[in-house]
């Protein structure tokens, strides 16, 4: 008994090793606090860790951790709703360290793309960042936000016009690009 949960425990570990570093930029993007980006992928290896053995045998255990994160974010929101709500200043986002392969991390002004990020409605958010940050397709991001394909569309649609409405943000990012 004592080996299976020794087994199960370095299982656990091996994957929480492999995924943390996507795990916190995603939940960063979420949240857009470095702090509140922590909390909510601890939240998430914790109902994780307690489920691992259903975890562990389904075919895609990232689906399912991505799942039980969009979840918490979205109950986390619901308990502070005017809190989440109120607009950001560029002294509460705390940059993330970015990994080789982030298209973002180009980007010259990283604090503008996050504040313009943090200022959609959060089912907009959530559907830009797991379409256009994680790179999940229209059927993954529903599944993980629990809605249609049809409200993944329209949710990334109207955050993605959001941010091009920003001005200046669009230039930033497009020099950003050419440097």
């Amino acid at each position: 008994m004592g080996d299976r949960k020794q087994a199960r425990d370095e299982e656990f570990q091996s994957f929480l090793v492999g995924r943390w570093p996507r795990l916190l930029r995603t939940a960063f993007l979420l949240t857009g606090e470095q702090h509140a980006a922590e909390d909510l992928v601890q939240t998430t290896l914790e109902q994780v860790y307690a489920a691992w053995r259903r975890v562990a045998s389904t075919d895609d255990p990232d689906t399912y951790v991505r799942r039980v994160m969009i979840n918490a974010h979205a109950r986390r929101h619901r308990r502070r709703l005017k809190e989440f709500l109120a607009p950001r200043t560029d002294s509460d986002l705390v940059p993330e360290v970015p990994d080789s392969g982030d298209r973002i991390a180009q980007a010259d002004d990283r604090g503008a793309l996050l504040t313009a990020l943090s200022q959609l409605p959060p089912r907009q958010r959530e559907a830009v960042v797991l379409r256009y940050w994680e790179d999940l397709s229209e059927s993954q991001a529903a599944e993980a936000m629990g809605c249609s394909v049809g409200s993944v569309k329209s949710n990334a649609a109207k955050g993605l016009a959001k941010l091009r409405a920003i001005p200046g943000l669009a230039e930033t990012v497009t020099q950003g690009g050419r440097k």
